[in-house]
This record gives C-alpha cells, sequence and structure tokens, in this order.
C-alpha cells in the first residue's frame, strides 16, 4: 500500500480532527485571497479613475483633495477659478498644446429617500464624446458607452446623464427629471429641474456613482454665478458727481459703513453719520447701489488715503469731480447674450467660474505636457495649478494602500501559521493511539524512514486539501458578493480570476506542512517496537 493511501486511511479514521484541522487551514488561505483579490480590485479602481486625460487644472490647494474631488467625487471641492482661465485651453495660450479641455463644476448633489447622495457635476458633452476611463486588457481604450438613451447636447441646457450606480440607487430612467440641491448636503434649495437623457453603462469608475447635466444649465441655476464687480459708482450730490473707482459692490439693501479721506470729505460734504447711495456705472442714470452711512472721516494725511472712501471690505478711491469718465478697466470678453432656440440667454463670462478642468495634451506633441504643466504652475499667471492625476493616485497607492496591504496580509499569513499548529497539535497528539499501529508497521517491516514519510505525507494532505478549499471559499464569497457590489458601487469584481500570488500558495503550502509534520514525523520514527508491542495493547 503506498505512503498516500495510508495516510488517507490515517484521516478518515480521525475524520473529525481532520476535517476541523483542514477547515482552520482553509479559513486562513480564504482570508489571504480576499485580501490579494480586493487589493487588485482597488488598485485597479484608481488606476482607471484617473486616466484618460494629463492634466486637473484646479484653484490652489492640496492636488489630493484636487484629484479626490474630481476624479473620486468625494470630499469637499477647492474654490473655484475664473471661467477664463478655461478660455485659455480651448483658444488662448495653452489651445496648441490641449487636444481636449473639460470643464468640471461641483457643488450641487441630488439625495435619495434612503439618505443616498450623489454628486451633481456639470460638464460638456465632450467629457463621454472625448475623453475615455481606463484600458482594457489589450491595453486598449476603452470609451463611455450608454445602457440607454443618448449623450446630452450642448445647445440643449437642461439635459443630463447619469450613472449606472446612480441610475439603480435613485430609481431615475430616461425621460425622468430631477432637481439638484444646492450645496454637498441634503439640505439646500431645489434648483431648476434636468432631464434625464442617458444613463452610462457600468465603467467601474466613480463616474458610475454621478450624475451630469449640461454645464450651462449647471451655471444658470441659483447661486452659481459670480457675483459681478462695479468698476466704477458714482455719488451724486446736488447737480454735482463723484465717481470712484470699487472692487466690488455690497449686498442688496443694506446699510453699509463708509469712511471718507479728508479730500472726498471736503469734496462731497458728507459728514459723520450721513448716508448716501452710490449710482452703478457712469452717468446719473444708473442703478442706486447699496445706501451707506459715513462712520468716520479721516484727518490730512498728504497721501492717496485723502482721496479715498473706504468700506470694508472694498475701497473706493476718488477719480476727480467731474463727469469725465477714468480710463477704462481691462476689458471681459463680450458676454453672450442670445442663447439657442428655446433656452435662456446663457450666463455672461464675466461671471462664469469652473471648479476644475480635464485636460488631454495632444498626442503628436511629445512637449505637450512639459508646456502645460510649466505654463500654468510656473507662468505669471499662477490662479490655478495643474496637477498629473496618474502621479497623485500612485502616491496614494504607495502612502495608503500598500502598508495596508501589508499589515493585512502580515496578519492573513499569521492566521494560516496557526492553522499550521493545529496541524502539528492535531498529529502530534494522535501518535500515541497509534503508537501500537506504527509498531505493527515496525514489525511487519516497514522501516522507520517508511513510518516518517507516511506522517509527513498526511501533514501535506491535510495542508493541501484545506488550501484547495480555501480558494474554493474565497473565491466563492467573492462570486457571491460580487453582484451586490457591482450593484450598489459599480465595482466589477472578476470573481475567478487568480492571481499569481495565489499560485504561489500551494507550493507554499507544502513546504510548511513539511516543517509543521517534521516532529510528528520524528515521534514516530523513534517509536520504540518492542516497548510498544509488549504494552497493555
Amino acid at each position: 500500500m503506498s505512503y498516500f493511501k495510508i495516510a488517507w486511511r490515517n484521516m478518515q479514521e480521525r475524520a473529525l480532527a481532520s476535517s476541523l484541522t483542514g477547515l482552520s487551514m482553509a479559513l486562513g488561505v480564504a482570508l489571504m485571497v480576499l485580501v490579494l483579490v480586493i487589493h487588485e480590485v482597488v488598485v485597479a479602481q484608481l488606476s482607471n479613475d484617473a486616466q484618460g486625460y494629463n492634466f486637473i487644472v484646479a484653484g490652489k490647494g492640496s492636488p489630493y483633495e484636487i484629484v479626490l474631488t474630481t476624479v473620486f467625487h468625494v470630499g469637499k471641492p477647492l474654490y473655484p477659478i475664473p471661467w477664463k482661465y478655461y478660455n485659455k485651453f480651448v483658444d488662448g495660450e495653452f489651445a496648441q498644446y490641449t487636444d481636449v479641455a473639460v470643464p468640471i463644476c461641483l457643488g450641487d448633489s441630488y439625495p435619495t429617500a434612503d439618505g443616498q447622495l450623489f454628486r451633481v457635476v456639470g460638464t460638456t458633452p465632450d467629457m463621454f464624446d472625448k475623453l475615455s476611463y481606463g484600458a482594457d486588457e489589450q491595453g486598449n481604450e476603452k470609451f463611455y458607452e450608454f445602457s440607454s438613451g443618448r449623450n446630452f447636447k450642448a445647445d440643449q441646457y437642461f439635459e443630463g446623464v447619469i450613472g449606472s450606480v446612480a441610475a439603480n440607487r435613485t430609481g431615475l430612467k430616461v425621460g425622468d427629471r430631477f432637481r439638484p440641491t444646492h450645496g454637498m448636503s441634503a439640505e439646500g434649495d431645489k434648483h431648476d429641474e434636468f432631464k434625464v437623457v442617458g444613463i452610462l453603462a457600468p465603467t467601474g469608475t466613480a463616474n458610475d456613482r454621478a450624475m451630469f447635466v449640461n454645464v450651462e444649465g449647471f451655471l444658470l441655476l441659483d447661486g452659481h454665478a459670480r457675483q459681478a464687480k462695479a468698476d466704477v459708482i458714482t455719488v451724486m450730490l446736488g447737480d454735482k458727481s463723484h465717481r470712484f473707482r470699487a472692487n466690488v459692490t455690497g449686498e442688496e439693501n443694506k446699510v453699509l459703513g463708509a469712511i471718507l479721506g479728508s479730500a472726498v470729505a471736503d469734496a462731497t460734504g458728507l459728514e459723520l453719520g450721513d448716508k448716501f447711495g452710490p449710482t452703478d456705472a457712469l452717468n446719473r442714470s444708473g442703478a442706486k447701489q447699496n445706501e451707506y452711512e459715513i462712520l468716520g472721516v479721516l484727518p490730512p494725511t498728504n497721501a492717496a488715503t485723502d482721496h479715498s472712501l473706504l468700506v470694508d471690505p472694498s475701497v473706493f478711491q476718488l477719480l476727480d469731480d467731474d463727469e469725465t469718465p477714468p480710463s477704462a478697466a481691462p476689458a471681459e470678453p463680450a458676454a453672450v447674450t442670445k442663447g439657442p432656440a428655446g433656452q435662456p440667454a446663457p450666463l455672461p463670462l464675466a461671471q462664469r467660474e469652473v471648479t476644475s478642468i480635464l485636460v488631454r495634451c495632444k498626442a503628436d506633441q511629445m512637449m505637450a505636457p512639459m508646456a502645460i504643466d510649466m505654463g500654468v504652475n510656473k507662468g505669471d499667471d499662477r490662479t490655478a495649478q495643474a496637477v498629473a492625476p496618474v502621479t497623485v493616485v500612485e502616491r496614494l497607492q504607495s502612502s495608503f494602500l500598500a502598508p495596508m496591504r501589508l499589515i493585512l496580509l502580515v496578519l492573513t499569513v499569521m492566521i494560516v501559521i496557526v492553522a499550521g499548529i493545529s496541524i502539528l497539535v492535531s498529529i502530534y497528539n494522535s501518535m500515541s493511539e497509534r503508537s501500537h499501529d506504527i509498531a505493527v508497521m515496525r514489525a511487519l517491516g516497514a522501516s522507520r524512514n517508511a513510518v516518517m514519510a507516511v506522517i509527513l505525507v498526511e501533514s501535506i494532505l491535510l495542508s493541501i486539501l484545506g488550501g484547495i478549499a480555501g480558494l474554493l471559499l474565497g473565491h466563492g464569497v467573492l462570486a457571491l458578493a460580487s453582484p451586490v457590489v457591482e450593484y450598489y458601487t459599480g465595482v466589477t469584481v472578476r470573481a475567478w480570476s487568480f492571481s499569481w500570488q495565489e499560485m504561489l500558495l500551494v507550493p507554499g503550502l507544502v513546504t510548511f506542512a513539511a516543517l509543521v509534520g517534521f516532529l510528528p514525523a520524528l515521534s514516530a520514527y523513534r517509536t520504540d517496537v518492542a516497548k510498544t508491542l509488549g504494552g497493555a495493547r
């Protein structure tokens, strides 16, 4: 009879103990499989989310915050930057290096009845027509597809598309309408309606959990317009006007405090406690601005302050006492005052802001990434910064995921070691029960090495069977959880995909089993045949 059959018979005789020992090994291996697969899925998810473009251009702040808010739709977005920065990539100084530039406007959300909150993202149709996400197994770019409906149109301001997970959790379908909530909580005011015209096919990225609307409609919603600046205000006192250059306008219908320079006080005749209402623009017919109350008059300083009208937080400087227009401020781009047929007029460019810009460089210009990086991050206008999302994601992986994976792997290895020790204890404790059988084997001609080999084979069999059961158990759990995970998160888990690390488990377990089985095998090797057969048994 072969060593294998003798070892198998021994395990059958001790079926309960052998099964429990194998189960402990299987649980340890299953945990290790789960750690390896989940880490692989998370890394793939992060990598896919950050692909399809070279840079994210956004306001000053942490690169991690920019990537988290723009790519993964979590966290509080940074302060927006003027829309004119987006125009630099469309028809400005960076246009020659830019293949695609997609604006991203954040600040709204959509709550569900069960407490889920989805980000509402204002963007352009280029987001789904020209950008890709991740790559397939052959390295080809993957482009967005729609499971139903179509992409929204640029000239239909209040259309939108939603991700697959957002569609599942909200129950919205093509043709339905939804009203975003202002702000990142569910407590903000409700905005105007958007019509769902398409639902994205699952991508396995964070975009599955977002809702995308036409940026033109997004900018027209209440609270999304940048506060307009009044370059010049005019103070009318009697028949005489006094013009001031202003930084900002105040809140409507609110009396604000002001402090006069000495020259301003002499020219206008205003005194402590007086109130005045400046008019907007450069003539007397301009709209009345907020009313100001004189809180103080400065003594003469022989400086520019004498000619200033100070308010909090703006400073109004007296230009002269006649009605000659001052030198013109830098002109903003001309505003578009008429929208497409059936649509409202778009928001003027001067009042537009953008949270971030996804920029893909021209593939035929090798120096394009460097030119944009240097131009944005080290140019004269440092309003914004350009962040390479792939680099930031790699830092996230090396800083957080890799250490976490190492810790979890160490824990699972310790579990496997404990399971191996249980094999040692189980076989070693059974040696006293088997001493008579071993003595009989020796009496029938079995050598010491043969007896030792049978014990080692039994240990290896327990480890291999436990390891195989653990592999099946780990992947079986993933197969059961995969549909649920995909439904709630959009992440696709390939349950029966085996990694190369898992393939090392079997030879590793054989080596480990040989080590833990050596002690009971040595005990069998040293069994005294005469003493055992001459004993009570």
